[in-house]
């Protein structure tokens, strides 16, 4: 069996920048386990699959695994995954045209709308596919302790660190200064003693910042799902938005907000997210932004 695969840098527009992820155009047929090994393989913080819809009004259908696990819903994967898709202009047989495409995924459907420059695709952005959801408060010190800081570096004026989802959860922790985001480092094994327990093992610090053309900087730690730190990711910070809108205090907004994240990992990736906030409630969360063709090729399976 012979898989066609193309590799993309997402959130930047420079190869060799920003996250890279591996998409298998072909996996019709593949088992899930088939899947993981591919993703293994890869090692890759996520591959995707792409599968015929099972609604012929969607483009396709699509599964996201990381090096040892599948998730329902991913930020990166589906905008490298679309901007792959869009490019080639077909999906098993079935034309890929207009400014939309929409994947059916384990969190739902992910309307994602293509970014283009003179008719070329650039890149894409997504809107969530599940609402916001803010739930468990985990302890600074137990953030710190994993995170090689001091518990002083944790920001807890605007919202203690929690668990948001809109679609993936993530525990999201500010800190005071960028100084201490470049001084974070993981510690799997506080991961794995302190962290394993909470619904979600996947941690995003963030500073906000006004010293240059971004508003907020931050990093992704998730040790325990073979990715010690990830060059972006969409997923987390679509929530962040969404979490930054809730805690907003006026009860109609529209926020946007410009994040750099993989820059201590020397892959810098930049985020465009927003928000709506109607009545009280975030509404609509989605995150987005430029994509790069790196590699193709095929992958022979005995």
């Amino acid at each position: 069996m012979r898989l066609q695969f193309e590799t993309v840098d997402v959130f930047t527009s420079e190869q060799f920048s920003g996250n890279p992820l591996a998409v298998v155009l072909n996996a019709e047929g593949l088992s899930s386990a088939q899947m993981q090994a591919v993703a293994g393989e890869f090692n890759l913080s996520e591959t995707t699959f792409v599968l015929p819809p099972q609604d012929p009004a969607h483009t396709a259908r699509v599964r996201i695994f990381t090096p040892n696990g599948e998730l329902p819903f991913a930020g990166h994967p589906n905008v490298g995954t679309a901007f792959v898709l869009a490019r080639i202009g077909q999906s098993y047989g079935r034309s890929i045209a207009g400014d939309h495409v929409v994947f059916e995924e384990k969190a739902g459907l992910v309307p994602i709308q293509l970014i283009k420059d003179g008719g070329a695709v650039t890149g894409a952005r997504l809107t969530s596919p599940q609402p916001l959801s803010v739930t468990d408060e985990i302890t600074p010190d137990v953030i710190a302790a994993a995170c090689s800081l001091s518990e002083g570096d944790i920001e807890i004026a605007n919202h203690r660190p929690c668990i948001a989802s809109c679609g993936t959860g993530f525990i999201i922790a500010e800190l005071k200064s960028r100084t201490a985001l470049a001084a974070a480092s993981p510690r799997a094994d506080l991961f794995g003693d302190h962290i394993a327990g909470y619904p979600t093992s996947k941690v995003l610090l963030y500073v906000q910042t006004t010293e240059d053309t971004t508003d907020i900087r931050a990093r992704m730690f998730a040790p325990l799902n073979k990715i010690p730190e990830d060059p972006a990711t969409g997923s987390a910070n679509v929530a962040l938005i969404g979490l930054l809108a809730k805690l907003r205090a006026e009860s109609d907004l529209t926020l946007s907000k410009t994040i750099l994240q993989g820059f201590e990992m020397g892959r810098p990736s930049l985020l465009f997210a927003s928000a709506e906030k109607r009545g009280g409630e975030v509404t609509t969360t989605a995150i987005g932004g430029h994509c790069v063709a790196v590699m193709a090729g095929t992958i022979v399976l005995k």
